[in-house]
């Protein structure tokens, strides 16, 4: 298909912005509570788990597996998947870099960060590792 799915640009707020100039520098934050370690994604200021102990952002090692997919039919087809990361969040996501017929629950993904429109950062998507 010579059509290629451009993603809107997100609008960093200030509970975002330290993830969005992140991903402008390649780097996948996630959040850790640092009371009890666990691991959450999307970041956000207050853990998802509990509401004790601090948020802090830390660098993903970028790497995951399929948990689940589905092939959208647009204009331009894209594929939208929950990707696993290594470390154990899941993150709704793209599989971009490969014919929708070989993307496979379970298959080793690796993060793309992908341009959007406009002047905004870049958005993680995931490719066959």
């Amino acid at each position: 298909m010579s059509e290629t799915r451009i993603p809107p640009a997100p609008t960093p707020d200030p509970s975002t912005q330290q993830f969005w100039d992140a991903a402008r520098q390649g780097t996948l934050l996630i959040g850790r509570n640092t009371k009890t370690g666990k691991l959450h994604y999307p970041p956000r200021p207050v853990c998802p788990f509990d509401d004790e102990g601090e948020v802090e952002l830390v660098p993903a090692k970028g790497t995951g597996t399929v948990y689940s997919f589905s092939i959208m039919r647009a204009k331009v087809p894209y594929a939208i998947a929950y990707v696993e990361l290594d470390e154990g969040p899941r993150m709704m996501t793209n599989i971009i870099g490969a014919p929708f017929e070989s993307i496979r629950i379970g298959q080793k993904v690796r993060l793309q960060f992908q341009p959007t429109d406009g002047e905004g950062p870049p958005v993680p998507m995931f490719t066959p590792a």
